[in-house]
């Protein structure tokens, strides 16, 4: 059983992950600020192969000691899925300082530092998968999103080189860019502004966690042992 280590498991798209990781047979090592009972439930339908640890990623200094201690319990890890960020909006100019900085750390910091450490299971066993979720915002922009953005952009960059980076051990890194979904996110965008990004796709509709979920399935699979250092955009088409 593969073990697959994906961060901001207990809801949204992470969720979605997370539940068909484990109908899939892969062992889910799940991290969360905070649980959920949605993500309890899951646990309890597969009480052998999906386990929840609570960590804050604005806690970068912890994160060396959270990976020794999954590793220590569940063994090497073979994926790395880097889904937790967090989504302030706010136009830059008056934009408080520690929003910015807490957006860097939890959205850039912490997935590279995360990296670092889960990377060297993948290492000693010559084989792995790593996925950065990134956004359509990284390349699109959005109107008081350009932190958010900025940090997006950030995860685009670390995979290119990184598959540089590792590909000779086996290990490839892909970004998934998920479009707007209808998760707590997207819960703020109501009326007019909602159907103005549904409009702009082609198939009508937001994307949908199930449509992302596959994705991340997809990249983990042999199937894609051939593709590293991309982005796979899943937007339901709004940026065609």
């Amino acid at each position: 059983m593969k073990n697959i280590l994906i961060t901001g498991c207990a809801k949204g798209l992470g969720l979605e992950t997370s539940k068909m990781l484990a109908k899939a047979g892969y062992k889910v090592l799940g991290v969360s600020r905070t649980p959920t009972d949605d993500y309890e439930k899951v646990k309890l339908e597969h009480p052998n192969s999906v386990f929840f640890y609570q960590f804050d990623f604005y806690n970068v200094k912890g994160i060396s000691a959270l990976v020794k201690q999954i590793t220590k319990e569940h063994g090497r890890i073979f994926g790395l899925i880097n889904n937790a960020a967090i989504g302030h909006d706010g136009v830059l100019a008056t934009m408080h300082e520690s929003d910015i900085s807490s957006l860097l750390k939890v959205n850039v910091e912490a997935p590279i530092l995360l990296t670092k450490y889960v990377s060297r299971s993948m290492l000693l066993n010559r084989k792995g998968r790593i996925i950065n979720v990134g956004s359509i915002i990284g390349s699109t922009g959005f109107n008081g999103l350009s932190v958010y953005g900025a940090t997006k952009s950030a995860l685009t960059g670390f995979t290119k080189s990184l598959a540089r980076e590792l590909g000779k051990s086996q290990i490839t890194v892909n970004t998934l860019a998920p479009g707007y979904m209808e998760t707590n996110m997207t819960n703020g965008l109501i009326g007019d502004k909602l159907e103005k990004i549904k409009r702009r796709s082609c198939l009508g509709r937001l994307a949908t966690i199930k449509d992302g979920a596959s994705m991340m399935l997809y990249i983990l699979s042999e199937d894609a042992a051939g593709i590293t250092g991309t982005t796979f955009t899943v937007d339901a088409g709004s940026t065609a």
